[in-house]
């Protein structure tokens, strides 16, 4: 083999490893490109996914429309809450515009780039394949032609020698000689035919080999580098567009920050505990100092029917009275009483007062919250408010009440306009198509009117009641007056122990004293003044959880810590408090109590 075509064959096998080494980067780089569009879009989903669980974040602690959220829409740090939820919420936006940008912007071109990128490659190594498959056609015509041509060479030679031969043997005819010269002659020809023949495809091929490694393959690898060079600078495009999307974003979410931290700073302390004294003051005025009750003084008395018939003098009000009030509240003008020993024995052989009236003031609760349960609501005087709450309630009923009666006002005088129209102007309407509905709406203005009354003397009633603070020698001599001239109901408690046999109060014996006291028009002051805050003497701890399924009760959770403001009276039941709205009893034997008596006749008064 010659020099010249182990020097083609090289060259062309280089070619050939060359196409394939482009062929393998090529395709690298397209799958780098689909790569980095998937990262792409895996981005936009994460961004879209927490886009939306801040959304839910921001939706299920929005208020919802209740009363208790009204009413907590007066503090600011509420309203602050609901300001950083609106901006959160804006914010979430901005993450869901970050997605909506990186797929218009970036999945959607790289994805139609990277369709037109595996065109455009495989348009350019399809032009080196063909041309590569020229010159390999014209290389295999040129090496035909030359071993035609020598082939020939060959066998004009053979044929030069046979006729040399023939010529110089005697013996051979002279026909014979001829026909040997005329056979190498013709092989002389066809080797210089074959020699042109291959004369013309070397040209030929030389051309074409020029063409092939100095024009075209030249040309195609520049179509590759410049299809590999904008693929490069695409991603980088791409990459650049990446951080930009979140660029933009950053004023807005700047805004919304700032936002929350404005929300945050309209936080007034102040401004909201004092809303929270406005709004659960009671009106109660602290009770006086406790007397000495002596009751010893009456095993000394002489029995006399002068000191049982003389009035006695009523007892100052105070904490320590709090479960007597009911009995001082609702007693009736003085009766004789019993004789001295009578009573003696009477207080020496029962058990203490102190168990009737608990249990005379659990059933009474108890009624009151069946009463309730039955009527399916509050009373509708807001009689179980503190007086304060009652005359905030009521405030704000007559202002509804006077708002619906200047609606219903409006819609007269517009209808009074348009009758008058009528009346002028009978072709627009008849006078009388309006006066139904004149006469609806003046039977629900007298309605309005009579219930805006009704609403009206409560008020006037509560603001009369309600104690004056800097006249507290004037308070506590109206209650002795009440004490005074409102009926008896601690006799009724006083026959409902004597009839037990061993002196203690049933149940079934507070149903009938509920009854009695339901039927007195003062037991609903009694009721509402039973509401007061009665004042902590210690503290409990829970040993055990209890459920309070009955009325009166209240649910202990292990551990909780409540407030006593009731020790146990020896019927196993400790009155506790949870809060300012949640008072009950629990079993003593489920807690552990500390009382503390240096807080025994402390009280928060508003």
């Amino acid at each position: 083999m010659d020099v010249g075509k182990v020097e083609t064959l090289v060259k062309e096998q280089q070619l050939k490893d060359q196409f394939e080494n482009l062929e393998k980067h090529t395709q690298w780089g397209i799958d780098f490109v689909e790569r980095y569009t998937k990262f792409v879009k895996e981005r936009s989903e994460i961004e879209l996914n927490y886009a939306k669980q801040i959304r839910n974040l921001s939706k299920k602690y929005q208020p919802k429309k209740s009363t208790r959220e009204e009413e907590e829409g007066k503090y600011t740090w509420c309203r602050a809450f609901l300001a950083s939820l609106n901006e959160l919420n804006d914010y979430a936006g901005q993450h869901e515009l970050i997605a909506e940008n990186m797929t218009s912007q970036i999945i959607a071109e790289l994805t139609r780039y990277i369709q037109d990128l595996k065109s455009e490659r495989k348009t350019h190594f399809h032009d080196g394949r063909k041309a590569q498959q020229h010159i390999e056609n014209s290389w295999k015509q040129l090496e035909l032609s030359k071993r035609n041509f020598e082939r020939a060479c060959k066998e004009a030679d053979r044929a030069q020698q046979y006729f040399e031969k023939m010529d110089a043997d005697i013996n051979v005819t002279k026909a014979d000689v001829e026909k040997a010269r005329q056979q190498a002659q013709l092989r002389h020809q066809m080797a210089a035919d074959n020699k042109s023949e291959y004369s013309s495809n070397l040209q030929k091929f030389n051309q074409e080999q020029t063409e092939h490694y100095h024009t075209l393959i030249p040309n195609i690898f520049q179509k590759l580098q410049e299809m590999e060079e904008r693929r490069i600078e695409r991603v980088g495009e791409s990459m650049k567009t990446f951080a930009e999307v979140d660029r933009q974003i950053l004023p807005i979410v700047g805004k919304c920050l700032d936002g929350m931290t404005k929300a945050a700073e309209s936080i007034e302390a102040k401004t909201d505990s004092a809303q929270v004294v406005e709004s659960y003051k009671s009106g109660f005025e602290p009770p006086g100092d406790v007397e000495f009750e002596d009751y010893g003084q009456a095993m000394k008395r002489t029995v006399s029917e002068n000191s049982l018939t003389k009035p006695e003098k009523p007892d100052k009000p105070g904490k320590g009275k709090s479960k007597l009030f009911f009995f001082k509240k609702n007693k009736t003008p003085k009766q004789p009483k019993e004789a001295l020993s009578h009573r003696f024995n009477d207080l020496m052989t029962s058990k203490p007062k102190m168990h009737c009236l608990r249990s005379l003031r659990r059933g009474i609760s108890l009624n009151a919250h069946v009463r309730n349960f039955i009527e399916g609501a509050n009373p509708e005087d807001f009689s179980h408010l503190p007086p304060e709450q009652r005359r905030k309630k009521l405030q704000a009923k007559i202002d509804d009440i006077n708002k619906d009666i200047q609606k219903e006002m409006d819609q007269r005088d517009a209808l009074t306009k348009m009758k008058d129209v009528y009346v002028k102007n009978p072709q627009m309407g008849d006078p009388s198509s309006v006066d139904p509905r004149l006469a609806e709406i003046a039977q629900h203005i007298d309605k309005l009117q009579t219930e805006l009354q009704k609403f009206e003397g409560w008020l006037a009633e509560v603001e009369g009641r309600m104690p004056v603070r800097s006249e507290p020698t004037q308070r506590q001599s109206s209650v002795y007056d009440k004490q005074s001239n409102t009926p008896a109901a601690n006799n009724n408690c006083a026959q409902d122990r004597e009839s037990s046999p061993d002196g203690s109060y049933t149940e079934e014996q507070s149903s009938e004293v509920q009854s009695k006291v339901q039927t007195d028009t003062e037991f609903d002051d009694f009721d509402n003044e039973e509401e007061e805050m009665l004042p902590t003497i210690g503290t409990c701890k829970a040993l055990y959880p209890f459920e309070g399924n009955n009325e009166g009760t209240l649910t202990l959770a292990e551990g909780e810590v409540l407030f006593v403001i009731e020790e146990d009276k020896g019927d196993g039941w400790t009155r506790v408090r949870r809060n300012e709205e949640e008072e009950g009893y629990i079993p003593t034997s489920y807690v552990e109590v500390f009382l503390d008596t240096d807080t025994k006749g402390l009280c928060m008064w508003r």
